[in-house]
């Protein structure tokens, strides 16, 4: 595997990512959290704000949103950007939403401070190109069946047009397996910090796509080396317009938050103590 940019030259080459007044990639644990889909504007105020009050650093929320069926709820488009900006800026937490078309590179940039590639445009090479020349960091989510070798070219060809802020997302990969949504890969998380200089995080909520299992698989996250996890919560999951079935609701987010703080802590005391 050719990585010439993104590879890991030295043990201690780690890339740190600084967004506002959040670091993805350093010593502290990063948790993403919104709506799967931005629906109006009380439902992303109010989720805006139990993401800042339990924790949360980063605000995320979809406003094109690519769906199996034409016929699924696709996302509010600008309007929905416009609303998370106002939402982030309200309660001061950077924000990410996906792009889906060089077209629309431009506009997006104009409100999110993180620009997400999701599974579907892995591979969309003049996506990737285009975002590659723009100066903001990018989030990039492993493809529904890729490989770590073409995950890793992928964030290449980013690196390769001179954008080199970039943040990997194992969002669970498609296996025979059907009782989860997909399979969450964890053992990519160690081997990408062997081979990558690049920050990862993990998406458990597309990862198993039910809400009983976010917790567990967040914390075997933060076990593994994640920097981070990404999940997704609203205000009424049940009627929620996309992905109510692995959205956990406040309270819940509320007593996840409380356990990754948790393990984290107590990881971050056992390497200390093993380096004395």
């Amino acid at each position: 595997m050719e990585l010439k940019i993104i590879n890991k030259k030295h043990k201690e080459d780690k890339k740190k990512i600084k967004i506002k007044n959040v670091e993805v990639g350093g010593d502290a644990l990063v948790v993403f959290a919104g709506p799967c889909a931005v629906e109006n504007r009380q439902q992303i105020m109010e989720t805006a704000e139990a993401v800042k009050t339990f924790g949360g650093q980063i605000l995320r929320g979809g406003a094109f949103k690519p769906r199996t069926s034409p016929y699924s709820f696709q996302g509010l488009g600008e309007e929905g950007l416009k609303l998370l900006k106002e939402a982030g800026e309200k309660y001061d937490m950077p924000i990410v939403s996906e792009v889906m078309d060089t077209r629309e590179v431009e506009m997006v940039c104009q409100y999110v401070d993180i620009i997400q590639i999701g599974s579907r445009n892995m591979q969309n090479f003049s996506l990737l190109r285009e975002i590659g020349k723009i100066k903001k960091p990018i989030m990039l989510k492993r493809g529904m069946a890729a490989s770590i070798e073409e995950w890793l070219m992928a964030a290449e060809y980013i690196a390769s047009e001179g954008n080199e802020e970039i943040i990997l997302c194992e969002r669970g990969i498609r296996t025979f397996e059907t009782y989860t949504r997909n399979t969450l890969d964890l053992s990519v998380v160690p081997l990408v910090r062997q081979l990558s200089s690049l920050p990862i995080i993990v998406d458990p909520s597309h990862g198993t796509g039910i809400k009983e299992l976010i917790a567990p698989m967040s914390l075997a996250s933060i076990a593994a080396g994640a920097h981070g996890i990404m999940v997704e919560i609203h205000p009424k999951p049940q009627h929620a317009l996309s992905d109510g079935k692995q959205s956990l609701h406040f309270e819940e987010f509320n007593h996840l938050m409380k356990s990754v703080r948790r393990l984290h802590e107590y990881l971050k005391k056992q390497l200390v103590m093993n380096n004395e």
